[in-house]
C-alpha cells in the first residue's frame, strides 16, 4: 500500500505498517503486528508496541533540514519504503526491501498461532541486556559494537 501525507513544519514522528489486523464483535480493532493498543484504526497517538519497522521522519529541524529513515531499530515486521516528493539537495529513498523475518533467529522470532513468523524482535527488545540495547555501561559507539543479532538486520536492509 501506498498513502501520502502532508505534515506541518517544523514535525517530527513515526510511522509503522500493521498486520494481520481485525475487528472482534464488541468493534476492537487489533493487530497481531505493530498494534499501538487504541481499540481502534487510529492510533491517537500511541506508538506501535515492539517489533515494528519504523520511518523515522523530522522535518525542519536543525535550521531547516528535514531528516527520514527506515528504522529496525524497534525490530522488523514488514519491509517498508519511504521517499520524499520535491524539496532540494540529496533526498534519496530509505528502504528495507528484505523480509527480514525470513532470515530471522529463533531467539528473535515471534510466531503467529499457526507457527509462521511475522515479525522479529531486536536483540534489546528479547534479551534486555546493555549490550544489545547500548546502555549505560555499553551506551558509547566502543562500548556497544555492533552484535551477531544487529549484524543479521544490517545484512538485509544496510
Amino acid at each position: 500500500a501506498s498513502r501520502s501525507v502532508d505534515a506541518p513544519s517544523p514535525w517530527s514522528g513515526r510511522f509503522w505498517g500493521r498486520t494481520r489486523c481485525s475487528t472482534d464483535a464488541a468493534g476492537k480493532f487489533t493487530c497481531e503486528t505493530a498494534d499501538c493498543g487504541s481499540g481502534q484504526v487510529a492510533c491517537n497517538g500511541a506508538g506501535a508496541v515492539p517489533p515494528a519497522t519504523l520511518v523515522e521522519i523530522t522535518i525542519a529541524a536543525n535550521g531547516g533540514q528535514d531528516y527520514y529513515d527506515v528504522s529496525l531499530v524497534d525490530g522488523f515486521n514488514l519491509p517498508m519504503y519511504v521517499a520524499p516528493q520535491g524539496g532540494t539537495g540529496e533526498c534519496k529513498p530509505s528502504s528495507c526491501p528484505a523480509n527480514v523475518n525470513m532470515a530471522c533467529p529463533a531467539q528473535l522470532q515471534v510466531k503467529a498461532a499457526d507457527g509462521s513468523v511475522i515479525s522479529c524482535k531486536s536483540a534489546c527488545l528479547a534479551f534486555g541486556d546493555s549490550k544489545y540495547c547500548c546502555t549505560p555501561p555499553n551506551d558509547t559507539p566502543e562500548t556497544c559494537p555492533p552484535t551477531e543479532y544487529s549484524e543479521i538486520f544490517e545484512k538485509q536492509c544496510p
